[in-house]
């Protein structure tokens, strides 16, 4: 068993919090919301009145936070300087590279092993435990991670140094964008046409126009049972998340100095959407936007 302390226990970190503790794990925890919080003390877990009181004591440190600069600030601020020797720190959240490398680099030059381990899979997966991670470290870290990393991942993919896990979890949710976009498209093409959208379906999820959007995420109600277009379209993914992982690969793209033009498309799509009002709607909600566009 170990002691874990666990910072950001939101939509994504509260489920995986709790399947650390269902695993016989000691996990402390600390969230700005108090209903975060309830939910995983419900489940067991020990309340931490603050980043720094989640980290003392802690043989592992996790977290999973909105953006970079919480990320450095909860490192830089808590974890380095309460983190007892040897305490190895994984950070889920997904945030840029950069960010991520510096943090990486401070935790080393303290002596501490760290992992950049960003997320997919949504809240169901996190719920299942059955999320896809996509690793960035060292290998000695990742290896000492595994037994942590199995209980709340189904498939971890060590991808290589520091912010490859971040790296790889910006193109695919990059390709995730643009797949969805493209699919909406259609499917507001083959309305206009006169095309049922089961027959459409029927066709491409089984033709060259197949996507995990299509056939995992259909944005259209009827074709897949539990795709979030058969409820309203409530999240799921929300829009507001999949336009910042847009941003983050687009800023990427932008200093590497690579063409991304498809995905600046997209991007242009789903921020309409969201300031339309869909920012808190699932993102295959974006056929709405199209739609009325």
């Amino acid at each position: 068993m170990s002691k874990i302390g666990f910072i950001g226990v939101g939509n994504m970190g509260g489920p995986m919090a709790c399947n650390l503790v269902k695993a016989g794990h000691d996990v402390t925890a600390f969230d700005l919301s108090q209903t975060n919080l309830d939910v995983v003390a419900d489940r067991g877990a020990t309340i931490a009145t603050s980043c720094s009181e989640a980290v003392i004591g802690a043989d592992i440190v996790l977290t999973m936070l909105p953006a970079g600069t919480h990320v450095k600030d909860v490192y830089f601020s808590d974890v380095f300087d309460n983190a007892s020797e040897g305490t190895l720190m994984i950070d889920c959240s997904t945030i840029d590279v950069n960010t991520s490398r510096a943090v990486h680099l401070a935790a080393a030059e303290r002596g501490f092993l760290m992992l950049d381990a960003p997320v997919s899979g949504g809240v169901g997966g996190a719920t299942a435990g059955t999320l896809t991670m996509m690793v960035g470290g060292t290998d000695a870290a990742y290896e000492q991670a595994k037994p942590i990393l199995e209980i709340v991942g189904k498939n971890k993919i060590h991808c290589g140094a520091s912010g490859a896990g971040q790296a790889a979890k910006m193109c695919n949710n990059m390709m995730l964008g643009i797949q969805m976009s493209s699919v909406a498209e259609a499917f507001v093409l083959a309305e206009s046409l006169g095309l049922n959208a089961q027959k459409l379906f029927d066709v491409s999820s089984t033709a060259s126009g197949q996507c995990w959007s299509l056939t995992n995420y259909c944005p259209v109600p009827g074709p897949v049972p539990a795709s979030p277009a058969n409820n309203d379209y409530k999240p799921g993914f929300a829009t507001a998340l999949m336009l910042k992982d847009m941003n983050l690969a687009l800023d990427a793209a932008k200093s590497a100095g690579v063409d991304v033009s498809v995905a600046e498309r997209a991007a242009k799509i789903y921020s309409s959407y969201s300031e339309a009002g869909g920012y808190g709607k699932d993102f295959s909600g974006i056929i709405e936007h199209i739609r009325e566009s």
